[in-house]
């Protein structure tokens, strides 16, 4: 069994004072496995709305949250707000959360069992594995999604279903070792590919449920995404091992 005791949740926001408050209340009432404690760390990627407001009346109001907050005073994109919750991070463990209500922490323990029992270092969530609840949302999405995982399948030689997934629970010494470049949504494949570099890393997969917003309701991934993902892919298992 792995022994370890806490785990920081990274939580970049951007526009998010709809939904902030309802994410940070779901990983409050979460209880981890084994007493693992939470260190909860979000980063406001300059948002444009009241999601600052929101943050600081929420921290103020909910004193037993072990919680950091972070601001970029112009805005940077996903991937360095999630650069900046990396480097703060304290945990043993580390995961990703968005800011909206696509993914449920309740979920945590389910990325968490395999480093549990010591078999993983980094885990991923799946939202293509396993009979949990999925929304069923834009049918070209999922094909690009699939065509991704399986381009970066091809040149990493991992058998991922879901590289693009927001859930990838990592060991922090291992992740805060890696130099990450992206700033936007090129995160995901960049730190896979740097992930599947590093000898004798012990990558997992797990099913998590997915539910899925439209853009009416604030998602922001479009396809020029896409095609930066598939620079991505190229860029960091053909050309850049930096």
């Amino acid at each position: 069994m792995e022994n370890f005791t806490s785990l920081s949740i990274i939580i970049p926001a951007y526009n998010e004072a709809r939904t902030i408050h309802l994410i940070l209340d779901r990983v409050k009432e979460v209880t981890l496995i084994n007493g693992i404690t939470k260190e909860v760390i979000v980063v406001n990627d300059c948002s444009t709305d009241n999601t600052e407001e929101v943050l600081l009346r929420y921290i103020a109001e909910n004193p037993q949250l072990n919680m950091q907050y972070f601001k970029h005073e112009v805005n940077k994109g996903k991937g360095a707000a999630i650069h900046t919750g990396i480097t703060r991070a304290t945990g043993q463990f580390l995961v990703i959360q968005d800011a909206d209500l696509e993914y449920d922490p309740e979920e945590f323990n389910i990325l968490l069992k395999p480093v549990m029992r010591g078999s993983a270092d980094i885990v991923f969530g799946s939202r293509f594995l396993g009979g949990n609840p999925h929304r069923i949302l834009f049918f070209w999405h999922s094909i690009g999604n699939k065509f991704l995982t399986m381009l970066s399948n091809m040149f990493t030689n991992l058998n991922l279903t879901d590289m693009e997934t927001c859930y990838k629970l990592c060991k922090t010494s291992i992740i805060q070792s890696i130099q990450l470049n992206e700033k936007r949504f090129g995160f995901e494949p960049e730190i896979t590919a740097k992930l599947a570099r590093i000898p004798d890393i012990r990558i997992y997969e797990v099913g998590i449920s997915y539910y899925g917003r439209t853009y009416k309701e604030g998602k922001k991934i479009n396809w020029k995404d896409g095609i930066r993902a598939i620079y991505c892919i190229l860029k960091y298992n053909l050309f850049s091992k930096k």
